[in-house]
């Protein structure tokens, strides 16, 4: 459509599904109301176990208790209009509406990159300085630590929707996915998004690019820690308490990296591409992430077991 110069903002965006399989909707939402249920009782499982099992009450497992809640928000955010999409051909999403999504989906994936790396700080303290773990990590810490995450996301991403706000669109208005994303949003404007193609790249190499190497850096002392150590059993056992961890890592930062490359580079990616690493990248570390702990972590899974063993009797 041709564009006449007047500044115009729609009313709603059109969302999509998976395309080219739009007759298949139906049947694709079986895996995905699977993934959600897994994800949302999976994580409502860790939260309870938690705090039902006072051996639990850890630095590791409250940071854990935060990737837990990130992940059911991220669900929660993504969950309605995909599932509309799918059961419904609910496309329609108002202008704010989506800004307000967008919103709260970055915020998430942000405040879960800066967990991930709280949880690499913990590994790091407990296995390096394993004496003084419980004085440096307090529960006063760990909450402190927590409300800086958060408002760490919420400052940083602030300015993002009155940046799309300001532009004029295009009457072009069809989301390449089924819920609301910043680089999809902004490629649908007629006006100059050099500041929003800037500050999106700016914020996210100082928040998950920097999360994601401090990570590296934090793994690579824990590395060096657990080699000196005396016997290759203490080295084995050090490093299991990190497999969970590691899991998690690579399920969030290797999609959220595909993705990222995609909507910057991949003009000629094939739209399929695009709309699968999306989903990869919103539900399945939230559906994953409970049975990576659940399966790696014997505390998790013996206080598991406990709470079912109590219910049968």
């Amino acid at each position: 459509w041709e564009f006449n110069g007047s500044f115009y903002q729609p009313p709603a965006f059109l969302m999509m599904g998976i395309p080219g399989l739009e007759a298949l909707h139906h049947w694709i939402s079986i895996p995905f109301c699977a993934l959600y249920l897994i994800a949302l009782l999976g994580n409502c499982m860790i939260l309870f176990i938690i705090k039902k099992t006072q051996s639990l009450h850890e630095p590791m497992y409250y940071f854990l208790s935060m990737l837990a809640v990130t992940d059911l928000g991220l669900v929660l955010c993504t969950l309605p209009t995909t599932l509309g999409v799918f059961w419904f051909n609910m496309r329609r999403i108002g202008f704010d509406a989506c800004l307000t999504q967008m919103y709260f989906i970055h915020i998430l994936s942000f405040i879960e990159s800066s967990v991930l790396l709280a949880m690499a700080f913990d590994r790091f303290i407990a296995i390096s300085h394993p004496l003084r773990h419980p004085s440096i990590l307090t529960k006063t810490t760990v909450i402190k630590i927590g409300l800086a995450i958060v408002l760490r996301g919420m400052v940083s991403l602030l300015p993002i929707p009155f940046l799309l706000k300001r532009l004029t669109y295009c009457r072009k208005t069809e989301l390449s996915h089924s819920f609301c994303f910043h680089p999809d949003i902004m490629n649908l404007a007629c006006a100059d998004i050099k500041v929003n193609v800037f500050y999106g790249m700016i914020i996210l190499l100082t928040t998950v690019g920097m999360d994601f190497i401090f990570i590296v850096l934090s793994y690579i002392l824990i590395i060096k820690t657990v080699i000196s150590l005396a016997t290759k059993e203490e080295c084995l056992k050090a490093l299991n308490t990190c497999v969970s961890h590691i899991c998690a890592v690579l399920v969030f930062f290797i999609p959220m990296i595909g993705l990222s490359m995609i909507h910057r580079f991949g003009k000629n990616v094939p739209p399929l591409v695009n709309t699968l690493v999306a989903y990869t990248y919103l539900i399945i570390p939230p559906a994953l992430n409970p049975i990576i702990y659940s399966i790696k972590s014997s505390h998790i899974r013996e206080a598991l077991l406990r709470a079912l063993w109590r219910k049968s009797e």
